[in-house]
């Protein structure tokens, strides 16, 4: 395994139990299905350009995991170092989404794309970014660093930095330590 993947796949690891160990890599990649799905997909991403044969085959074992557990995120996403998946539930994300770094996403989030009118494309989510269970996420926006999306937010408006948002229609509110305790084990 390359030096780059390997890094960026023990980011994740760190991220989701705070050791970077090859026992904890093996315990827990056995034991968690959405960690299992991350590397697969880290894994996609890589050898799609160095292994055709080994990246159709992981492709397989990707498709198998979306129908299994209901994560519909696409092999050509943007994703930043230490992305975490809170839990087993249908997360929906568009391809042409960017996500930052320190990430974390939980069931039943969908953050996608909107057709028409000014807000037409899809987010940027910036960095240490926690998004809450079922929070729906859409339009050409952008989500600042440091920003706490509370269960059941609905957003499709730019949100500053150091913000939490909750409700619908969201309400931004400030707050410097939006992500503290959310965000674990920062890479």
């Amino acid at each position: 395994m390359n030096d780059n993947l390997k890094t960026i796949i023990l980011q994740d690891l760190y991220r989701c139990t705070g050791k970077k160990d090859r026992k904890t890599y093996n315990n827990f990649y056995r034991r968690e299905p959405t960690f299992r799905f991350t590397v697969l997909l880290r894994k996609y991403q890589f050898y799609k350009n160095h292994n055709k044969i080994f990246a159709f085959i992981l492709k397989i074992r990707l498709r198998l995991l979306r129908l299994l557990f209901g994560i519909w995120i696409p092999n050509e996403i943007k994703l930043g170092k230490g992305f975490y998946i809170g839990h087993i539930g249908t997360i929906v994300i568009n391809a042409e989404v960017t996500i930052g770094d320190n990430v974390n996403v939980n069931q039943g989030v969908t953050i996608g794309k909107i057709n028409r009118g000014r807000k037409k494309g899809c987010p940027m989510i910036g960095n240490e970014v926690w998004i809450g269970t079922n929070a729906v996420v859409v339009g050409k926006i952008r989500i600042g660093n440091n920003v706490l999306i509370a269960p059941n937010a609905f957003v499709n408006i730019d949100v500053p930095d150091n913000s939490i948002v909750i409700g619908n229609p969201a309400i931004i509110k400030y707050c410097k330590s939006a992500t503290e305790e959310y965000i674990c084990n920062k890479v």
